[in-house]
């Protein structure tokens, strides 16, 4: 059952990568570096699988961190490609399509009156960022350790992500003043931030998170949190803005905001809108975003933005979603893993735990609760690193980090998790 690219082809193509990339990557957690061994190169996708340059097949549950809620491959969204594709890739003037794509998010995210197309969600967030101070008239944000905003300088404080993967706290090249009115505190820890407003509470522009966290593995917001957080900002004419670049889409129909029933001020969104094209989106209430040039005075461009294959992509999954709306189904398929993967693990006597919320879910090799970025620093990373190689050998393919969560797709049947589950038993064997 096992396998494990060893070929003479793969080495080549990671030693020339290396000499022309750092790393030998285009973005730091895809080189395995935390997890060990070599990453493999993909080919192709199909369905839940990714398909190496040496033919092998894995179960993948990464989904380009998160856009291929569809899976690789739907007709829907391949066709929409090619149908856009012959009438031409970009213009640099509007289309109907980017208006249709903001028209439906308006729809569907509680929490969007209006919304400005972007390329990403790292765009969307300094951008947010932006409108947020504008709006106040303040400099100064809170964030929580852990949550991962993009690499925008004033977000790259107690980052999630690849910066917790690779041991960095912050990052060289980030000047202080960059980072002098970022404010960190524990995530799920509302006391602290009461604390923290009480005394400081008016020169706040904004309140940023992922309201479940993806970046540090899942994590979940503990109840009353994020209304708590949202009386918080009400109360000091701070703004809420919730980071749903990983959870829009991913977690319900609406994202986080209607699944936990809490509206923020201001929301980020991004590459699932897309379908897995670059995109990204940032909207909120009416007020706010007229800020936004050419209607206000807050200056935000782009010359690829509202990309006529992104909005053909996101367009085309965004309609099949709404459709459809396969959250409910993939809610019970995420359990289901999750559960399995647990018990195995603990049957091995390896300390775990995780949890599941719509498409996404996570497992810390941790005993549990993790309810902060903290609780995720105490798992035994070494040990998922040799778990990871093993499934890797057994053709499962999770994220190469113990602190990214995992991604599900409608074309993840079940012959699919028992082979995950499988596999998982046998991994567990050789690493306990």
């Amino acid at each position: 059952m096992t396998h494990v690219p060893t070929h003479a082809a793969t080495t080549e193509l990671w030693d020339r990568a290396r000499r022309v990339l750092p790393g030998g990557v285009n973005s730091p957690v895809r080189s395995f570096k935390s997890v060990g061994g070599r990453p493999f190169f993909v080919d192709r996708g199909d369905g839940p699988f990714l398909v190496d340059t040496e033919g092998e097949r894995y179960i993948d549950y990464i989904m380009s961190w998160g856009p291929h809620v569809l899976g690789h491959g739907h007709p829907v969204i391949v066709e929409a490609l090619r149908s856009q594709l012959e009438r031409g890739t970009s213009y640099g003037a509007p289309t109907a399509e980017e208006v249709e794509m903001a028209e439906r998010l308006v729809r569907l995210v509680p929490g969007l009156d209006m919304v400005r197309l972007v390329n990403s969600g790292t765009e969307a967030t300094m951008s947010a960022l932006r409108v947020a101070r504008a709006f106040t008239g303040r400099s100064r944000f809170l964030k929580f350790s852990g949550c991962y905003h993009g690499h925008a300088d004033p977000f790259l404080v107690a980052a999630g992500s690849g910066v917790a993967t690779l041991g960095l706290p912050n990052s060289p090249g980030v000047p202080e003043e960059a980072v002098r009115d970022t404010a960190v505190l524990p995530f799920n820890d509302l006391e602290a931030v009461r604390d923290l407003f009480r005394k400081e509470g008016d020169g706040f522009a904004a309140i940023f998170l992922e309201p479940v966290m993806g970046n540090a593995g899942l994590i979940a917001p503990l109840p009353g949190f994020l209304e708590g957080l949202l009386e918080i900002c009400e109360e000091h004419g701070a703004l809420l803005v919730f980071d749903e670049v990983m959870t829009g889409f991913r977690v319900g129909l609406g994202g986080a905001q209607e699944r936990f029933g809490v509206v923020p001020h201001l929301t980020t969104l991004g590459k699932v809108i897309g379908a897995g094209l670059p995109v990204g989106a940032f909207g909120g209430r009416r007020d706010i975003m007229e800020q936004v040039a050419p209607l206000g005075p807050v200056y935000q461009a782009g010359t690829l933005s509202g990309n006529p294959l992104a909005t053909a992509a996101g367009n085309a999954q965004l309609g099949w979603l709404e459709e459809n709306d396969p959250f409910p189904g993939l809610q019970e398929v995420g359990e289901r893993l999750v559960e399995g993967l647990v018990g195995i693990l603990r049957e091995a006597g390896i300390p775990a735990s995780g949890d599941a919320h719509g498409s996404m879910f996570g497992v810390f090799f941790h005993p549990g609760p993790v309810e902060r970025f903290e609780d995720a620093q105490e798992a035994d990373t070494e040990r998922f690193g040799r778990f990871h190689r093993e499934m890797v050998k057994r053709g499962v393919f999770l994220a190469p980090s113990p602190f990214e969560a995992g991604f599900l797709s409608i074309r993840h049947s079940e012959a699919e998790i028992e082979h995950t589950l499988t596999a998982a038993r046998e991994a567990a064997e050789v690493v306990a």
